[in-house]
């Protein structure tokens, strides 16, 4: 589901919206104060492997001796 995250220019608090078409974003408002003026931000997300799952290579850090790339 498309689950954007917003932050508000007037109130400066943030909220989470599903937009389900891309025309829906100009008619978007803050949940708290009803304003217009918002910004959609990038929304952190997190995982965890599940058990016994190996960390991809590409994944490593580029110092690492085990990247590739030293």
């Amino acid at each position: 589901m498309p689950i954007y995250e917003f932050k508000c220019n007037s109130c400066g608090k943030n909220f989470e919206s599903l937009v389900l078409i891309a025309s829906a974003l100009d008619s978007l408002t803050c949940k708290h104060c009803h304003s217009q003026d918002i910004k959609k931000i990038i929304s952190v997300t997190s995982s965890q492997p599940t058990k016994g799952a190996q960390i991809p290579a590409g994944a490593l850090s580029g110092c690492s001796t085990r990247s590739g790339f030293s």
